[in-house]
């Protein structure tokens, strides 16, 4: 039975591992200097406008603190909420590499509050404090939700209206963009954000990331703190290979889709059951459920999934492009049987 802990735990689409194949041929300039980056690149301003300026990166992380590392000073801060990613789940990578410190706010399902926002602004011109220059948001988010673009435009605008710049996490965007029904463009770029962090491996690439600078002004020295982030492929035309895939003919939009109507299937399947409660909207690709903790082992033993809040034994169970109707199936019978075991 798939896995339900990770969409990071599928595997790489066929169509990315073709378009792999495809571009090992042959000799080919390296660090970005040939023609798959360059289509690459196109494609990120087709989706993103013309303005856009795309970056290519091993890694979620190195996008996130390269991209964050750009518009901050070591005094200055990135406010965010407590769940996000780059607070939870980097092992401190912003504040190591990026020097600059985070300032969180509560969240119960995972979006930005800006009434909470507020209280970091407090100090703003005070020496003794950092200052507050940048705002992050994830989307979708780290509990499995989606903002909306009159949401975006609030908070892209509150942070403008404050002189601080607005990242987006983008792991998971093209998930939101599948639930949105809108282009990527029209709920980044059209409503202020300065600039992405894209995700394609929990959507079926093999490795790479890309920092997408949306605000021109921003993108000036940023090749070289790729580089000393040892973050610049040699061999980039197999991360951009990879990319061209990924964005031509919406590709990434089609998988996650996918994904996303398997979690809906998932959810469906599982929210008349006895003891199983559905604790946050079903979004995108994760369901976040709380049942009995006596149900954990037997279910795990079979497919993996990872314990959200252990006190709580609220469990996320991720759906990828590769997840099958019968994969749920089993996994609902499986439910279902291990309940009447234990007899709840």
């Amino acid at each position: 039975m798939k896995s339900f802990a990770s969409d990071n735990y599928s595997g790489i689409h066929p169509t990315i591992m073709n378009a792999i194949i495809e571009a090992n041929q042959g000799h080919v300039s390296s660090y970005g200097y040939d023609e798959y980056t360059r289509k690459a690149e196109l494609l990120f301003k087709q989706h993103f406008g013309e303005q856009a300026e795309a970056f290519f990166v091993f890694l979620g992380t190195a996008a996130n603190v390269l991209s964050l590392s750009s518009i901050t000073k070591s005094y200055e801060a990135v406010i965010c909420t407590d769940l996000a990613h780059i607070n939870v789940d980097e092992c401190g990578a912003p504040e190591k590499h990026g020097g600059f410190k985070l300032l969180t706010v509560p969240t119960c399902n995972g979006k930005l509050d800006l009434t909470l926002v507020k209280k970091h602004l407090e100090n703003v011109g005070f020496e003794h404090h950092v200052q507050p220059r940048a705002i992050s948001i994830s989307q979708t988010t780290e509990l499995g939700t989606i903002y909306t673009t009159d949401e975006i435009k609030e908070i892209a605008d509150f942070a403008h209206a404050n002189g601080m710049f607005l990242h987006m996490d983008g792991a998971r965007l093209s998930n939101a963009a599948a639930t949105l029904r809108l282009p990527f463009r029209s709920f980044t770029t059209d409503l202020g954000v300065d600039v992405v962090s894209f995700g394609g491996t929990k959507n079926g690439m093999m490795l790479g990331e890309a920092t997408i600078f949306l605000n021109p002004n921003l993108v000036s020295g940023f090749k070289y703190m790729r580089k000393q982030a040892m973050q610049l492929a040699s061999k980039m035309r197999f991360i951009s290979a990879q990319f061209i895939a990924y964005l031509t003919d919406n590709h990434c939009i089609k998988t996650a889709m996918h994904a996303n109507l398997m979690a809906s299937y998932l959810a469906d399947s599982v929210k008349n059951i006895p003891s199983i409660s559905i604790t946050q909207s079903v979004d995108a690709n994760a369901v976040f459920v709380t049942f009995p903790k006596e149900l954990t082992p037997i279910l795990q033993e079979t497919s993996f999934f990872y314990l959200w809040n252990e006190e709580l034994n609220e469990a996320r169970w991720m759906t990828s492009w590769d997840t099958e109707p019968h994969d749920i199936d089993q996994f609902v019978k499986k439910i279902v049987l291990a309940l009447n075991e234990i007899k709840l």
